[in-house]
């Protein structure tokens, strides 16, 4: 009997031993990392801070060892790829527009729209909200700055519909609600690509 028990002891013992071994192998192979990588950790992104429908938004960081300059630097490479993204939106939204309007010279007014949305996207890029900004000191003592910027897709929508409505060549037949619809479709894309 006492052979018994100790040998029931004894399995008990190696089953319990086994499991937990076989718990923590598992547990260090989801956690190890691969070897020669580091985990870096990015601040100021994710789907929060991409454009969507209703707003353009751009990350980036900057370095330096002066604080203020890497903090400059993150914010005129954000305004770079927010500039970067709405030009090429707007491009878009000028061509469709045109397109699918009446009016005699195409090329004329195609070029017109695109020489308006550069000038607007400098002016309207002044207005563009920081809505996250993280800075962090490295051991060499280098700063580096963390920023999202965006822009409202209706500020820039009635900005445009404003330089537009004051040319004179485009005033007459210039069709707010159909550059809207338009627009609204290249801002619909941003929330499609996010899936």
């Amino acid at each position: 009997m006492n052979i018994r028990k100790s040998t029931t002891i004894l399995f008990l013992a190696f089953a319990v031993l086994f499991t937990a071994s076989c718990k923590k192998k598992k547990k260090m192979a989801e956690t190890a990392k691969p070897k020669g990588e580091i985990l870096i950790n990015e601040y100021c992104t994710g789907e929060q801070y991409m454009s969507d429908k209703d707003a353009f938004r751009a990350t980036a960081t900057g370095e330096s060892s002066d604080r203020e300059a890497a903090k400059k630097k993150a914010r005129s490479n954000a305004m770079s790829e927010l500039s970067k993204s709405i030009n090429t939106t707007m491009k878009v939204v000028g061509d469709n527009y045109v397109n699918s309007t009446e009016f005699n010279n195409k090329e004329e007014i195609t070029e017109t729209f695109q020489e308006m949305a550069r000038t607007l996207v400098d002016q309207e890029l002044r207005g563009s909200v920081e809505i996250c900004e993280k800075l962090t000191q490295r051991e060499d003592l280098t700063f580096v700055s963390y920023v999202a910027i965006e822009l409202s897709g209706q500020k820039l929508a009635d900005a445009y519909k404003a330089g537009l409505s004051k040319d004179e060549k485009l005033k007459a037949d210039f069709n707010y609600e159909k550059f809207k619809e338009t627009f609204d479709k290249e801002m619909e894309k941003f929330e499609q690509d996010r899936k």
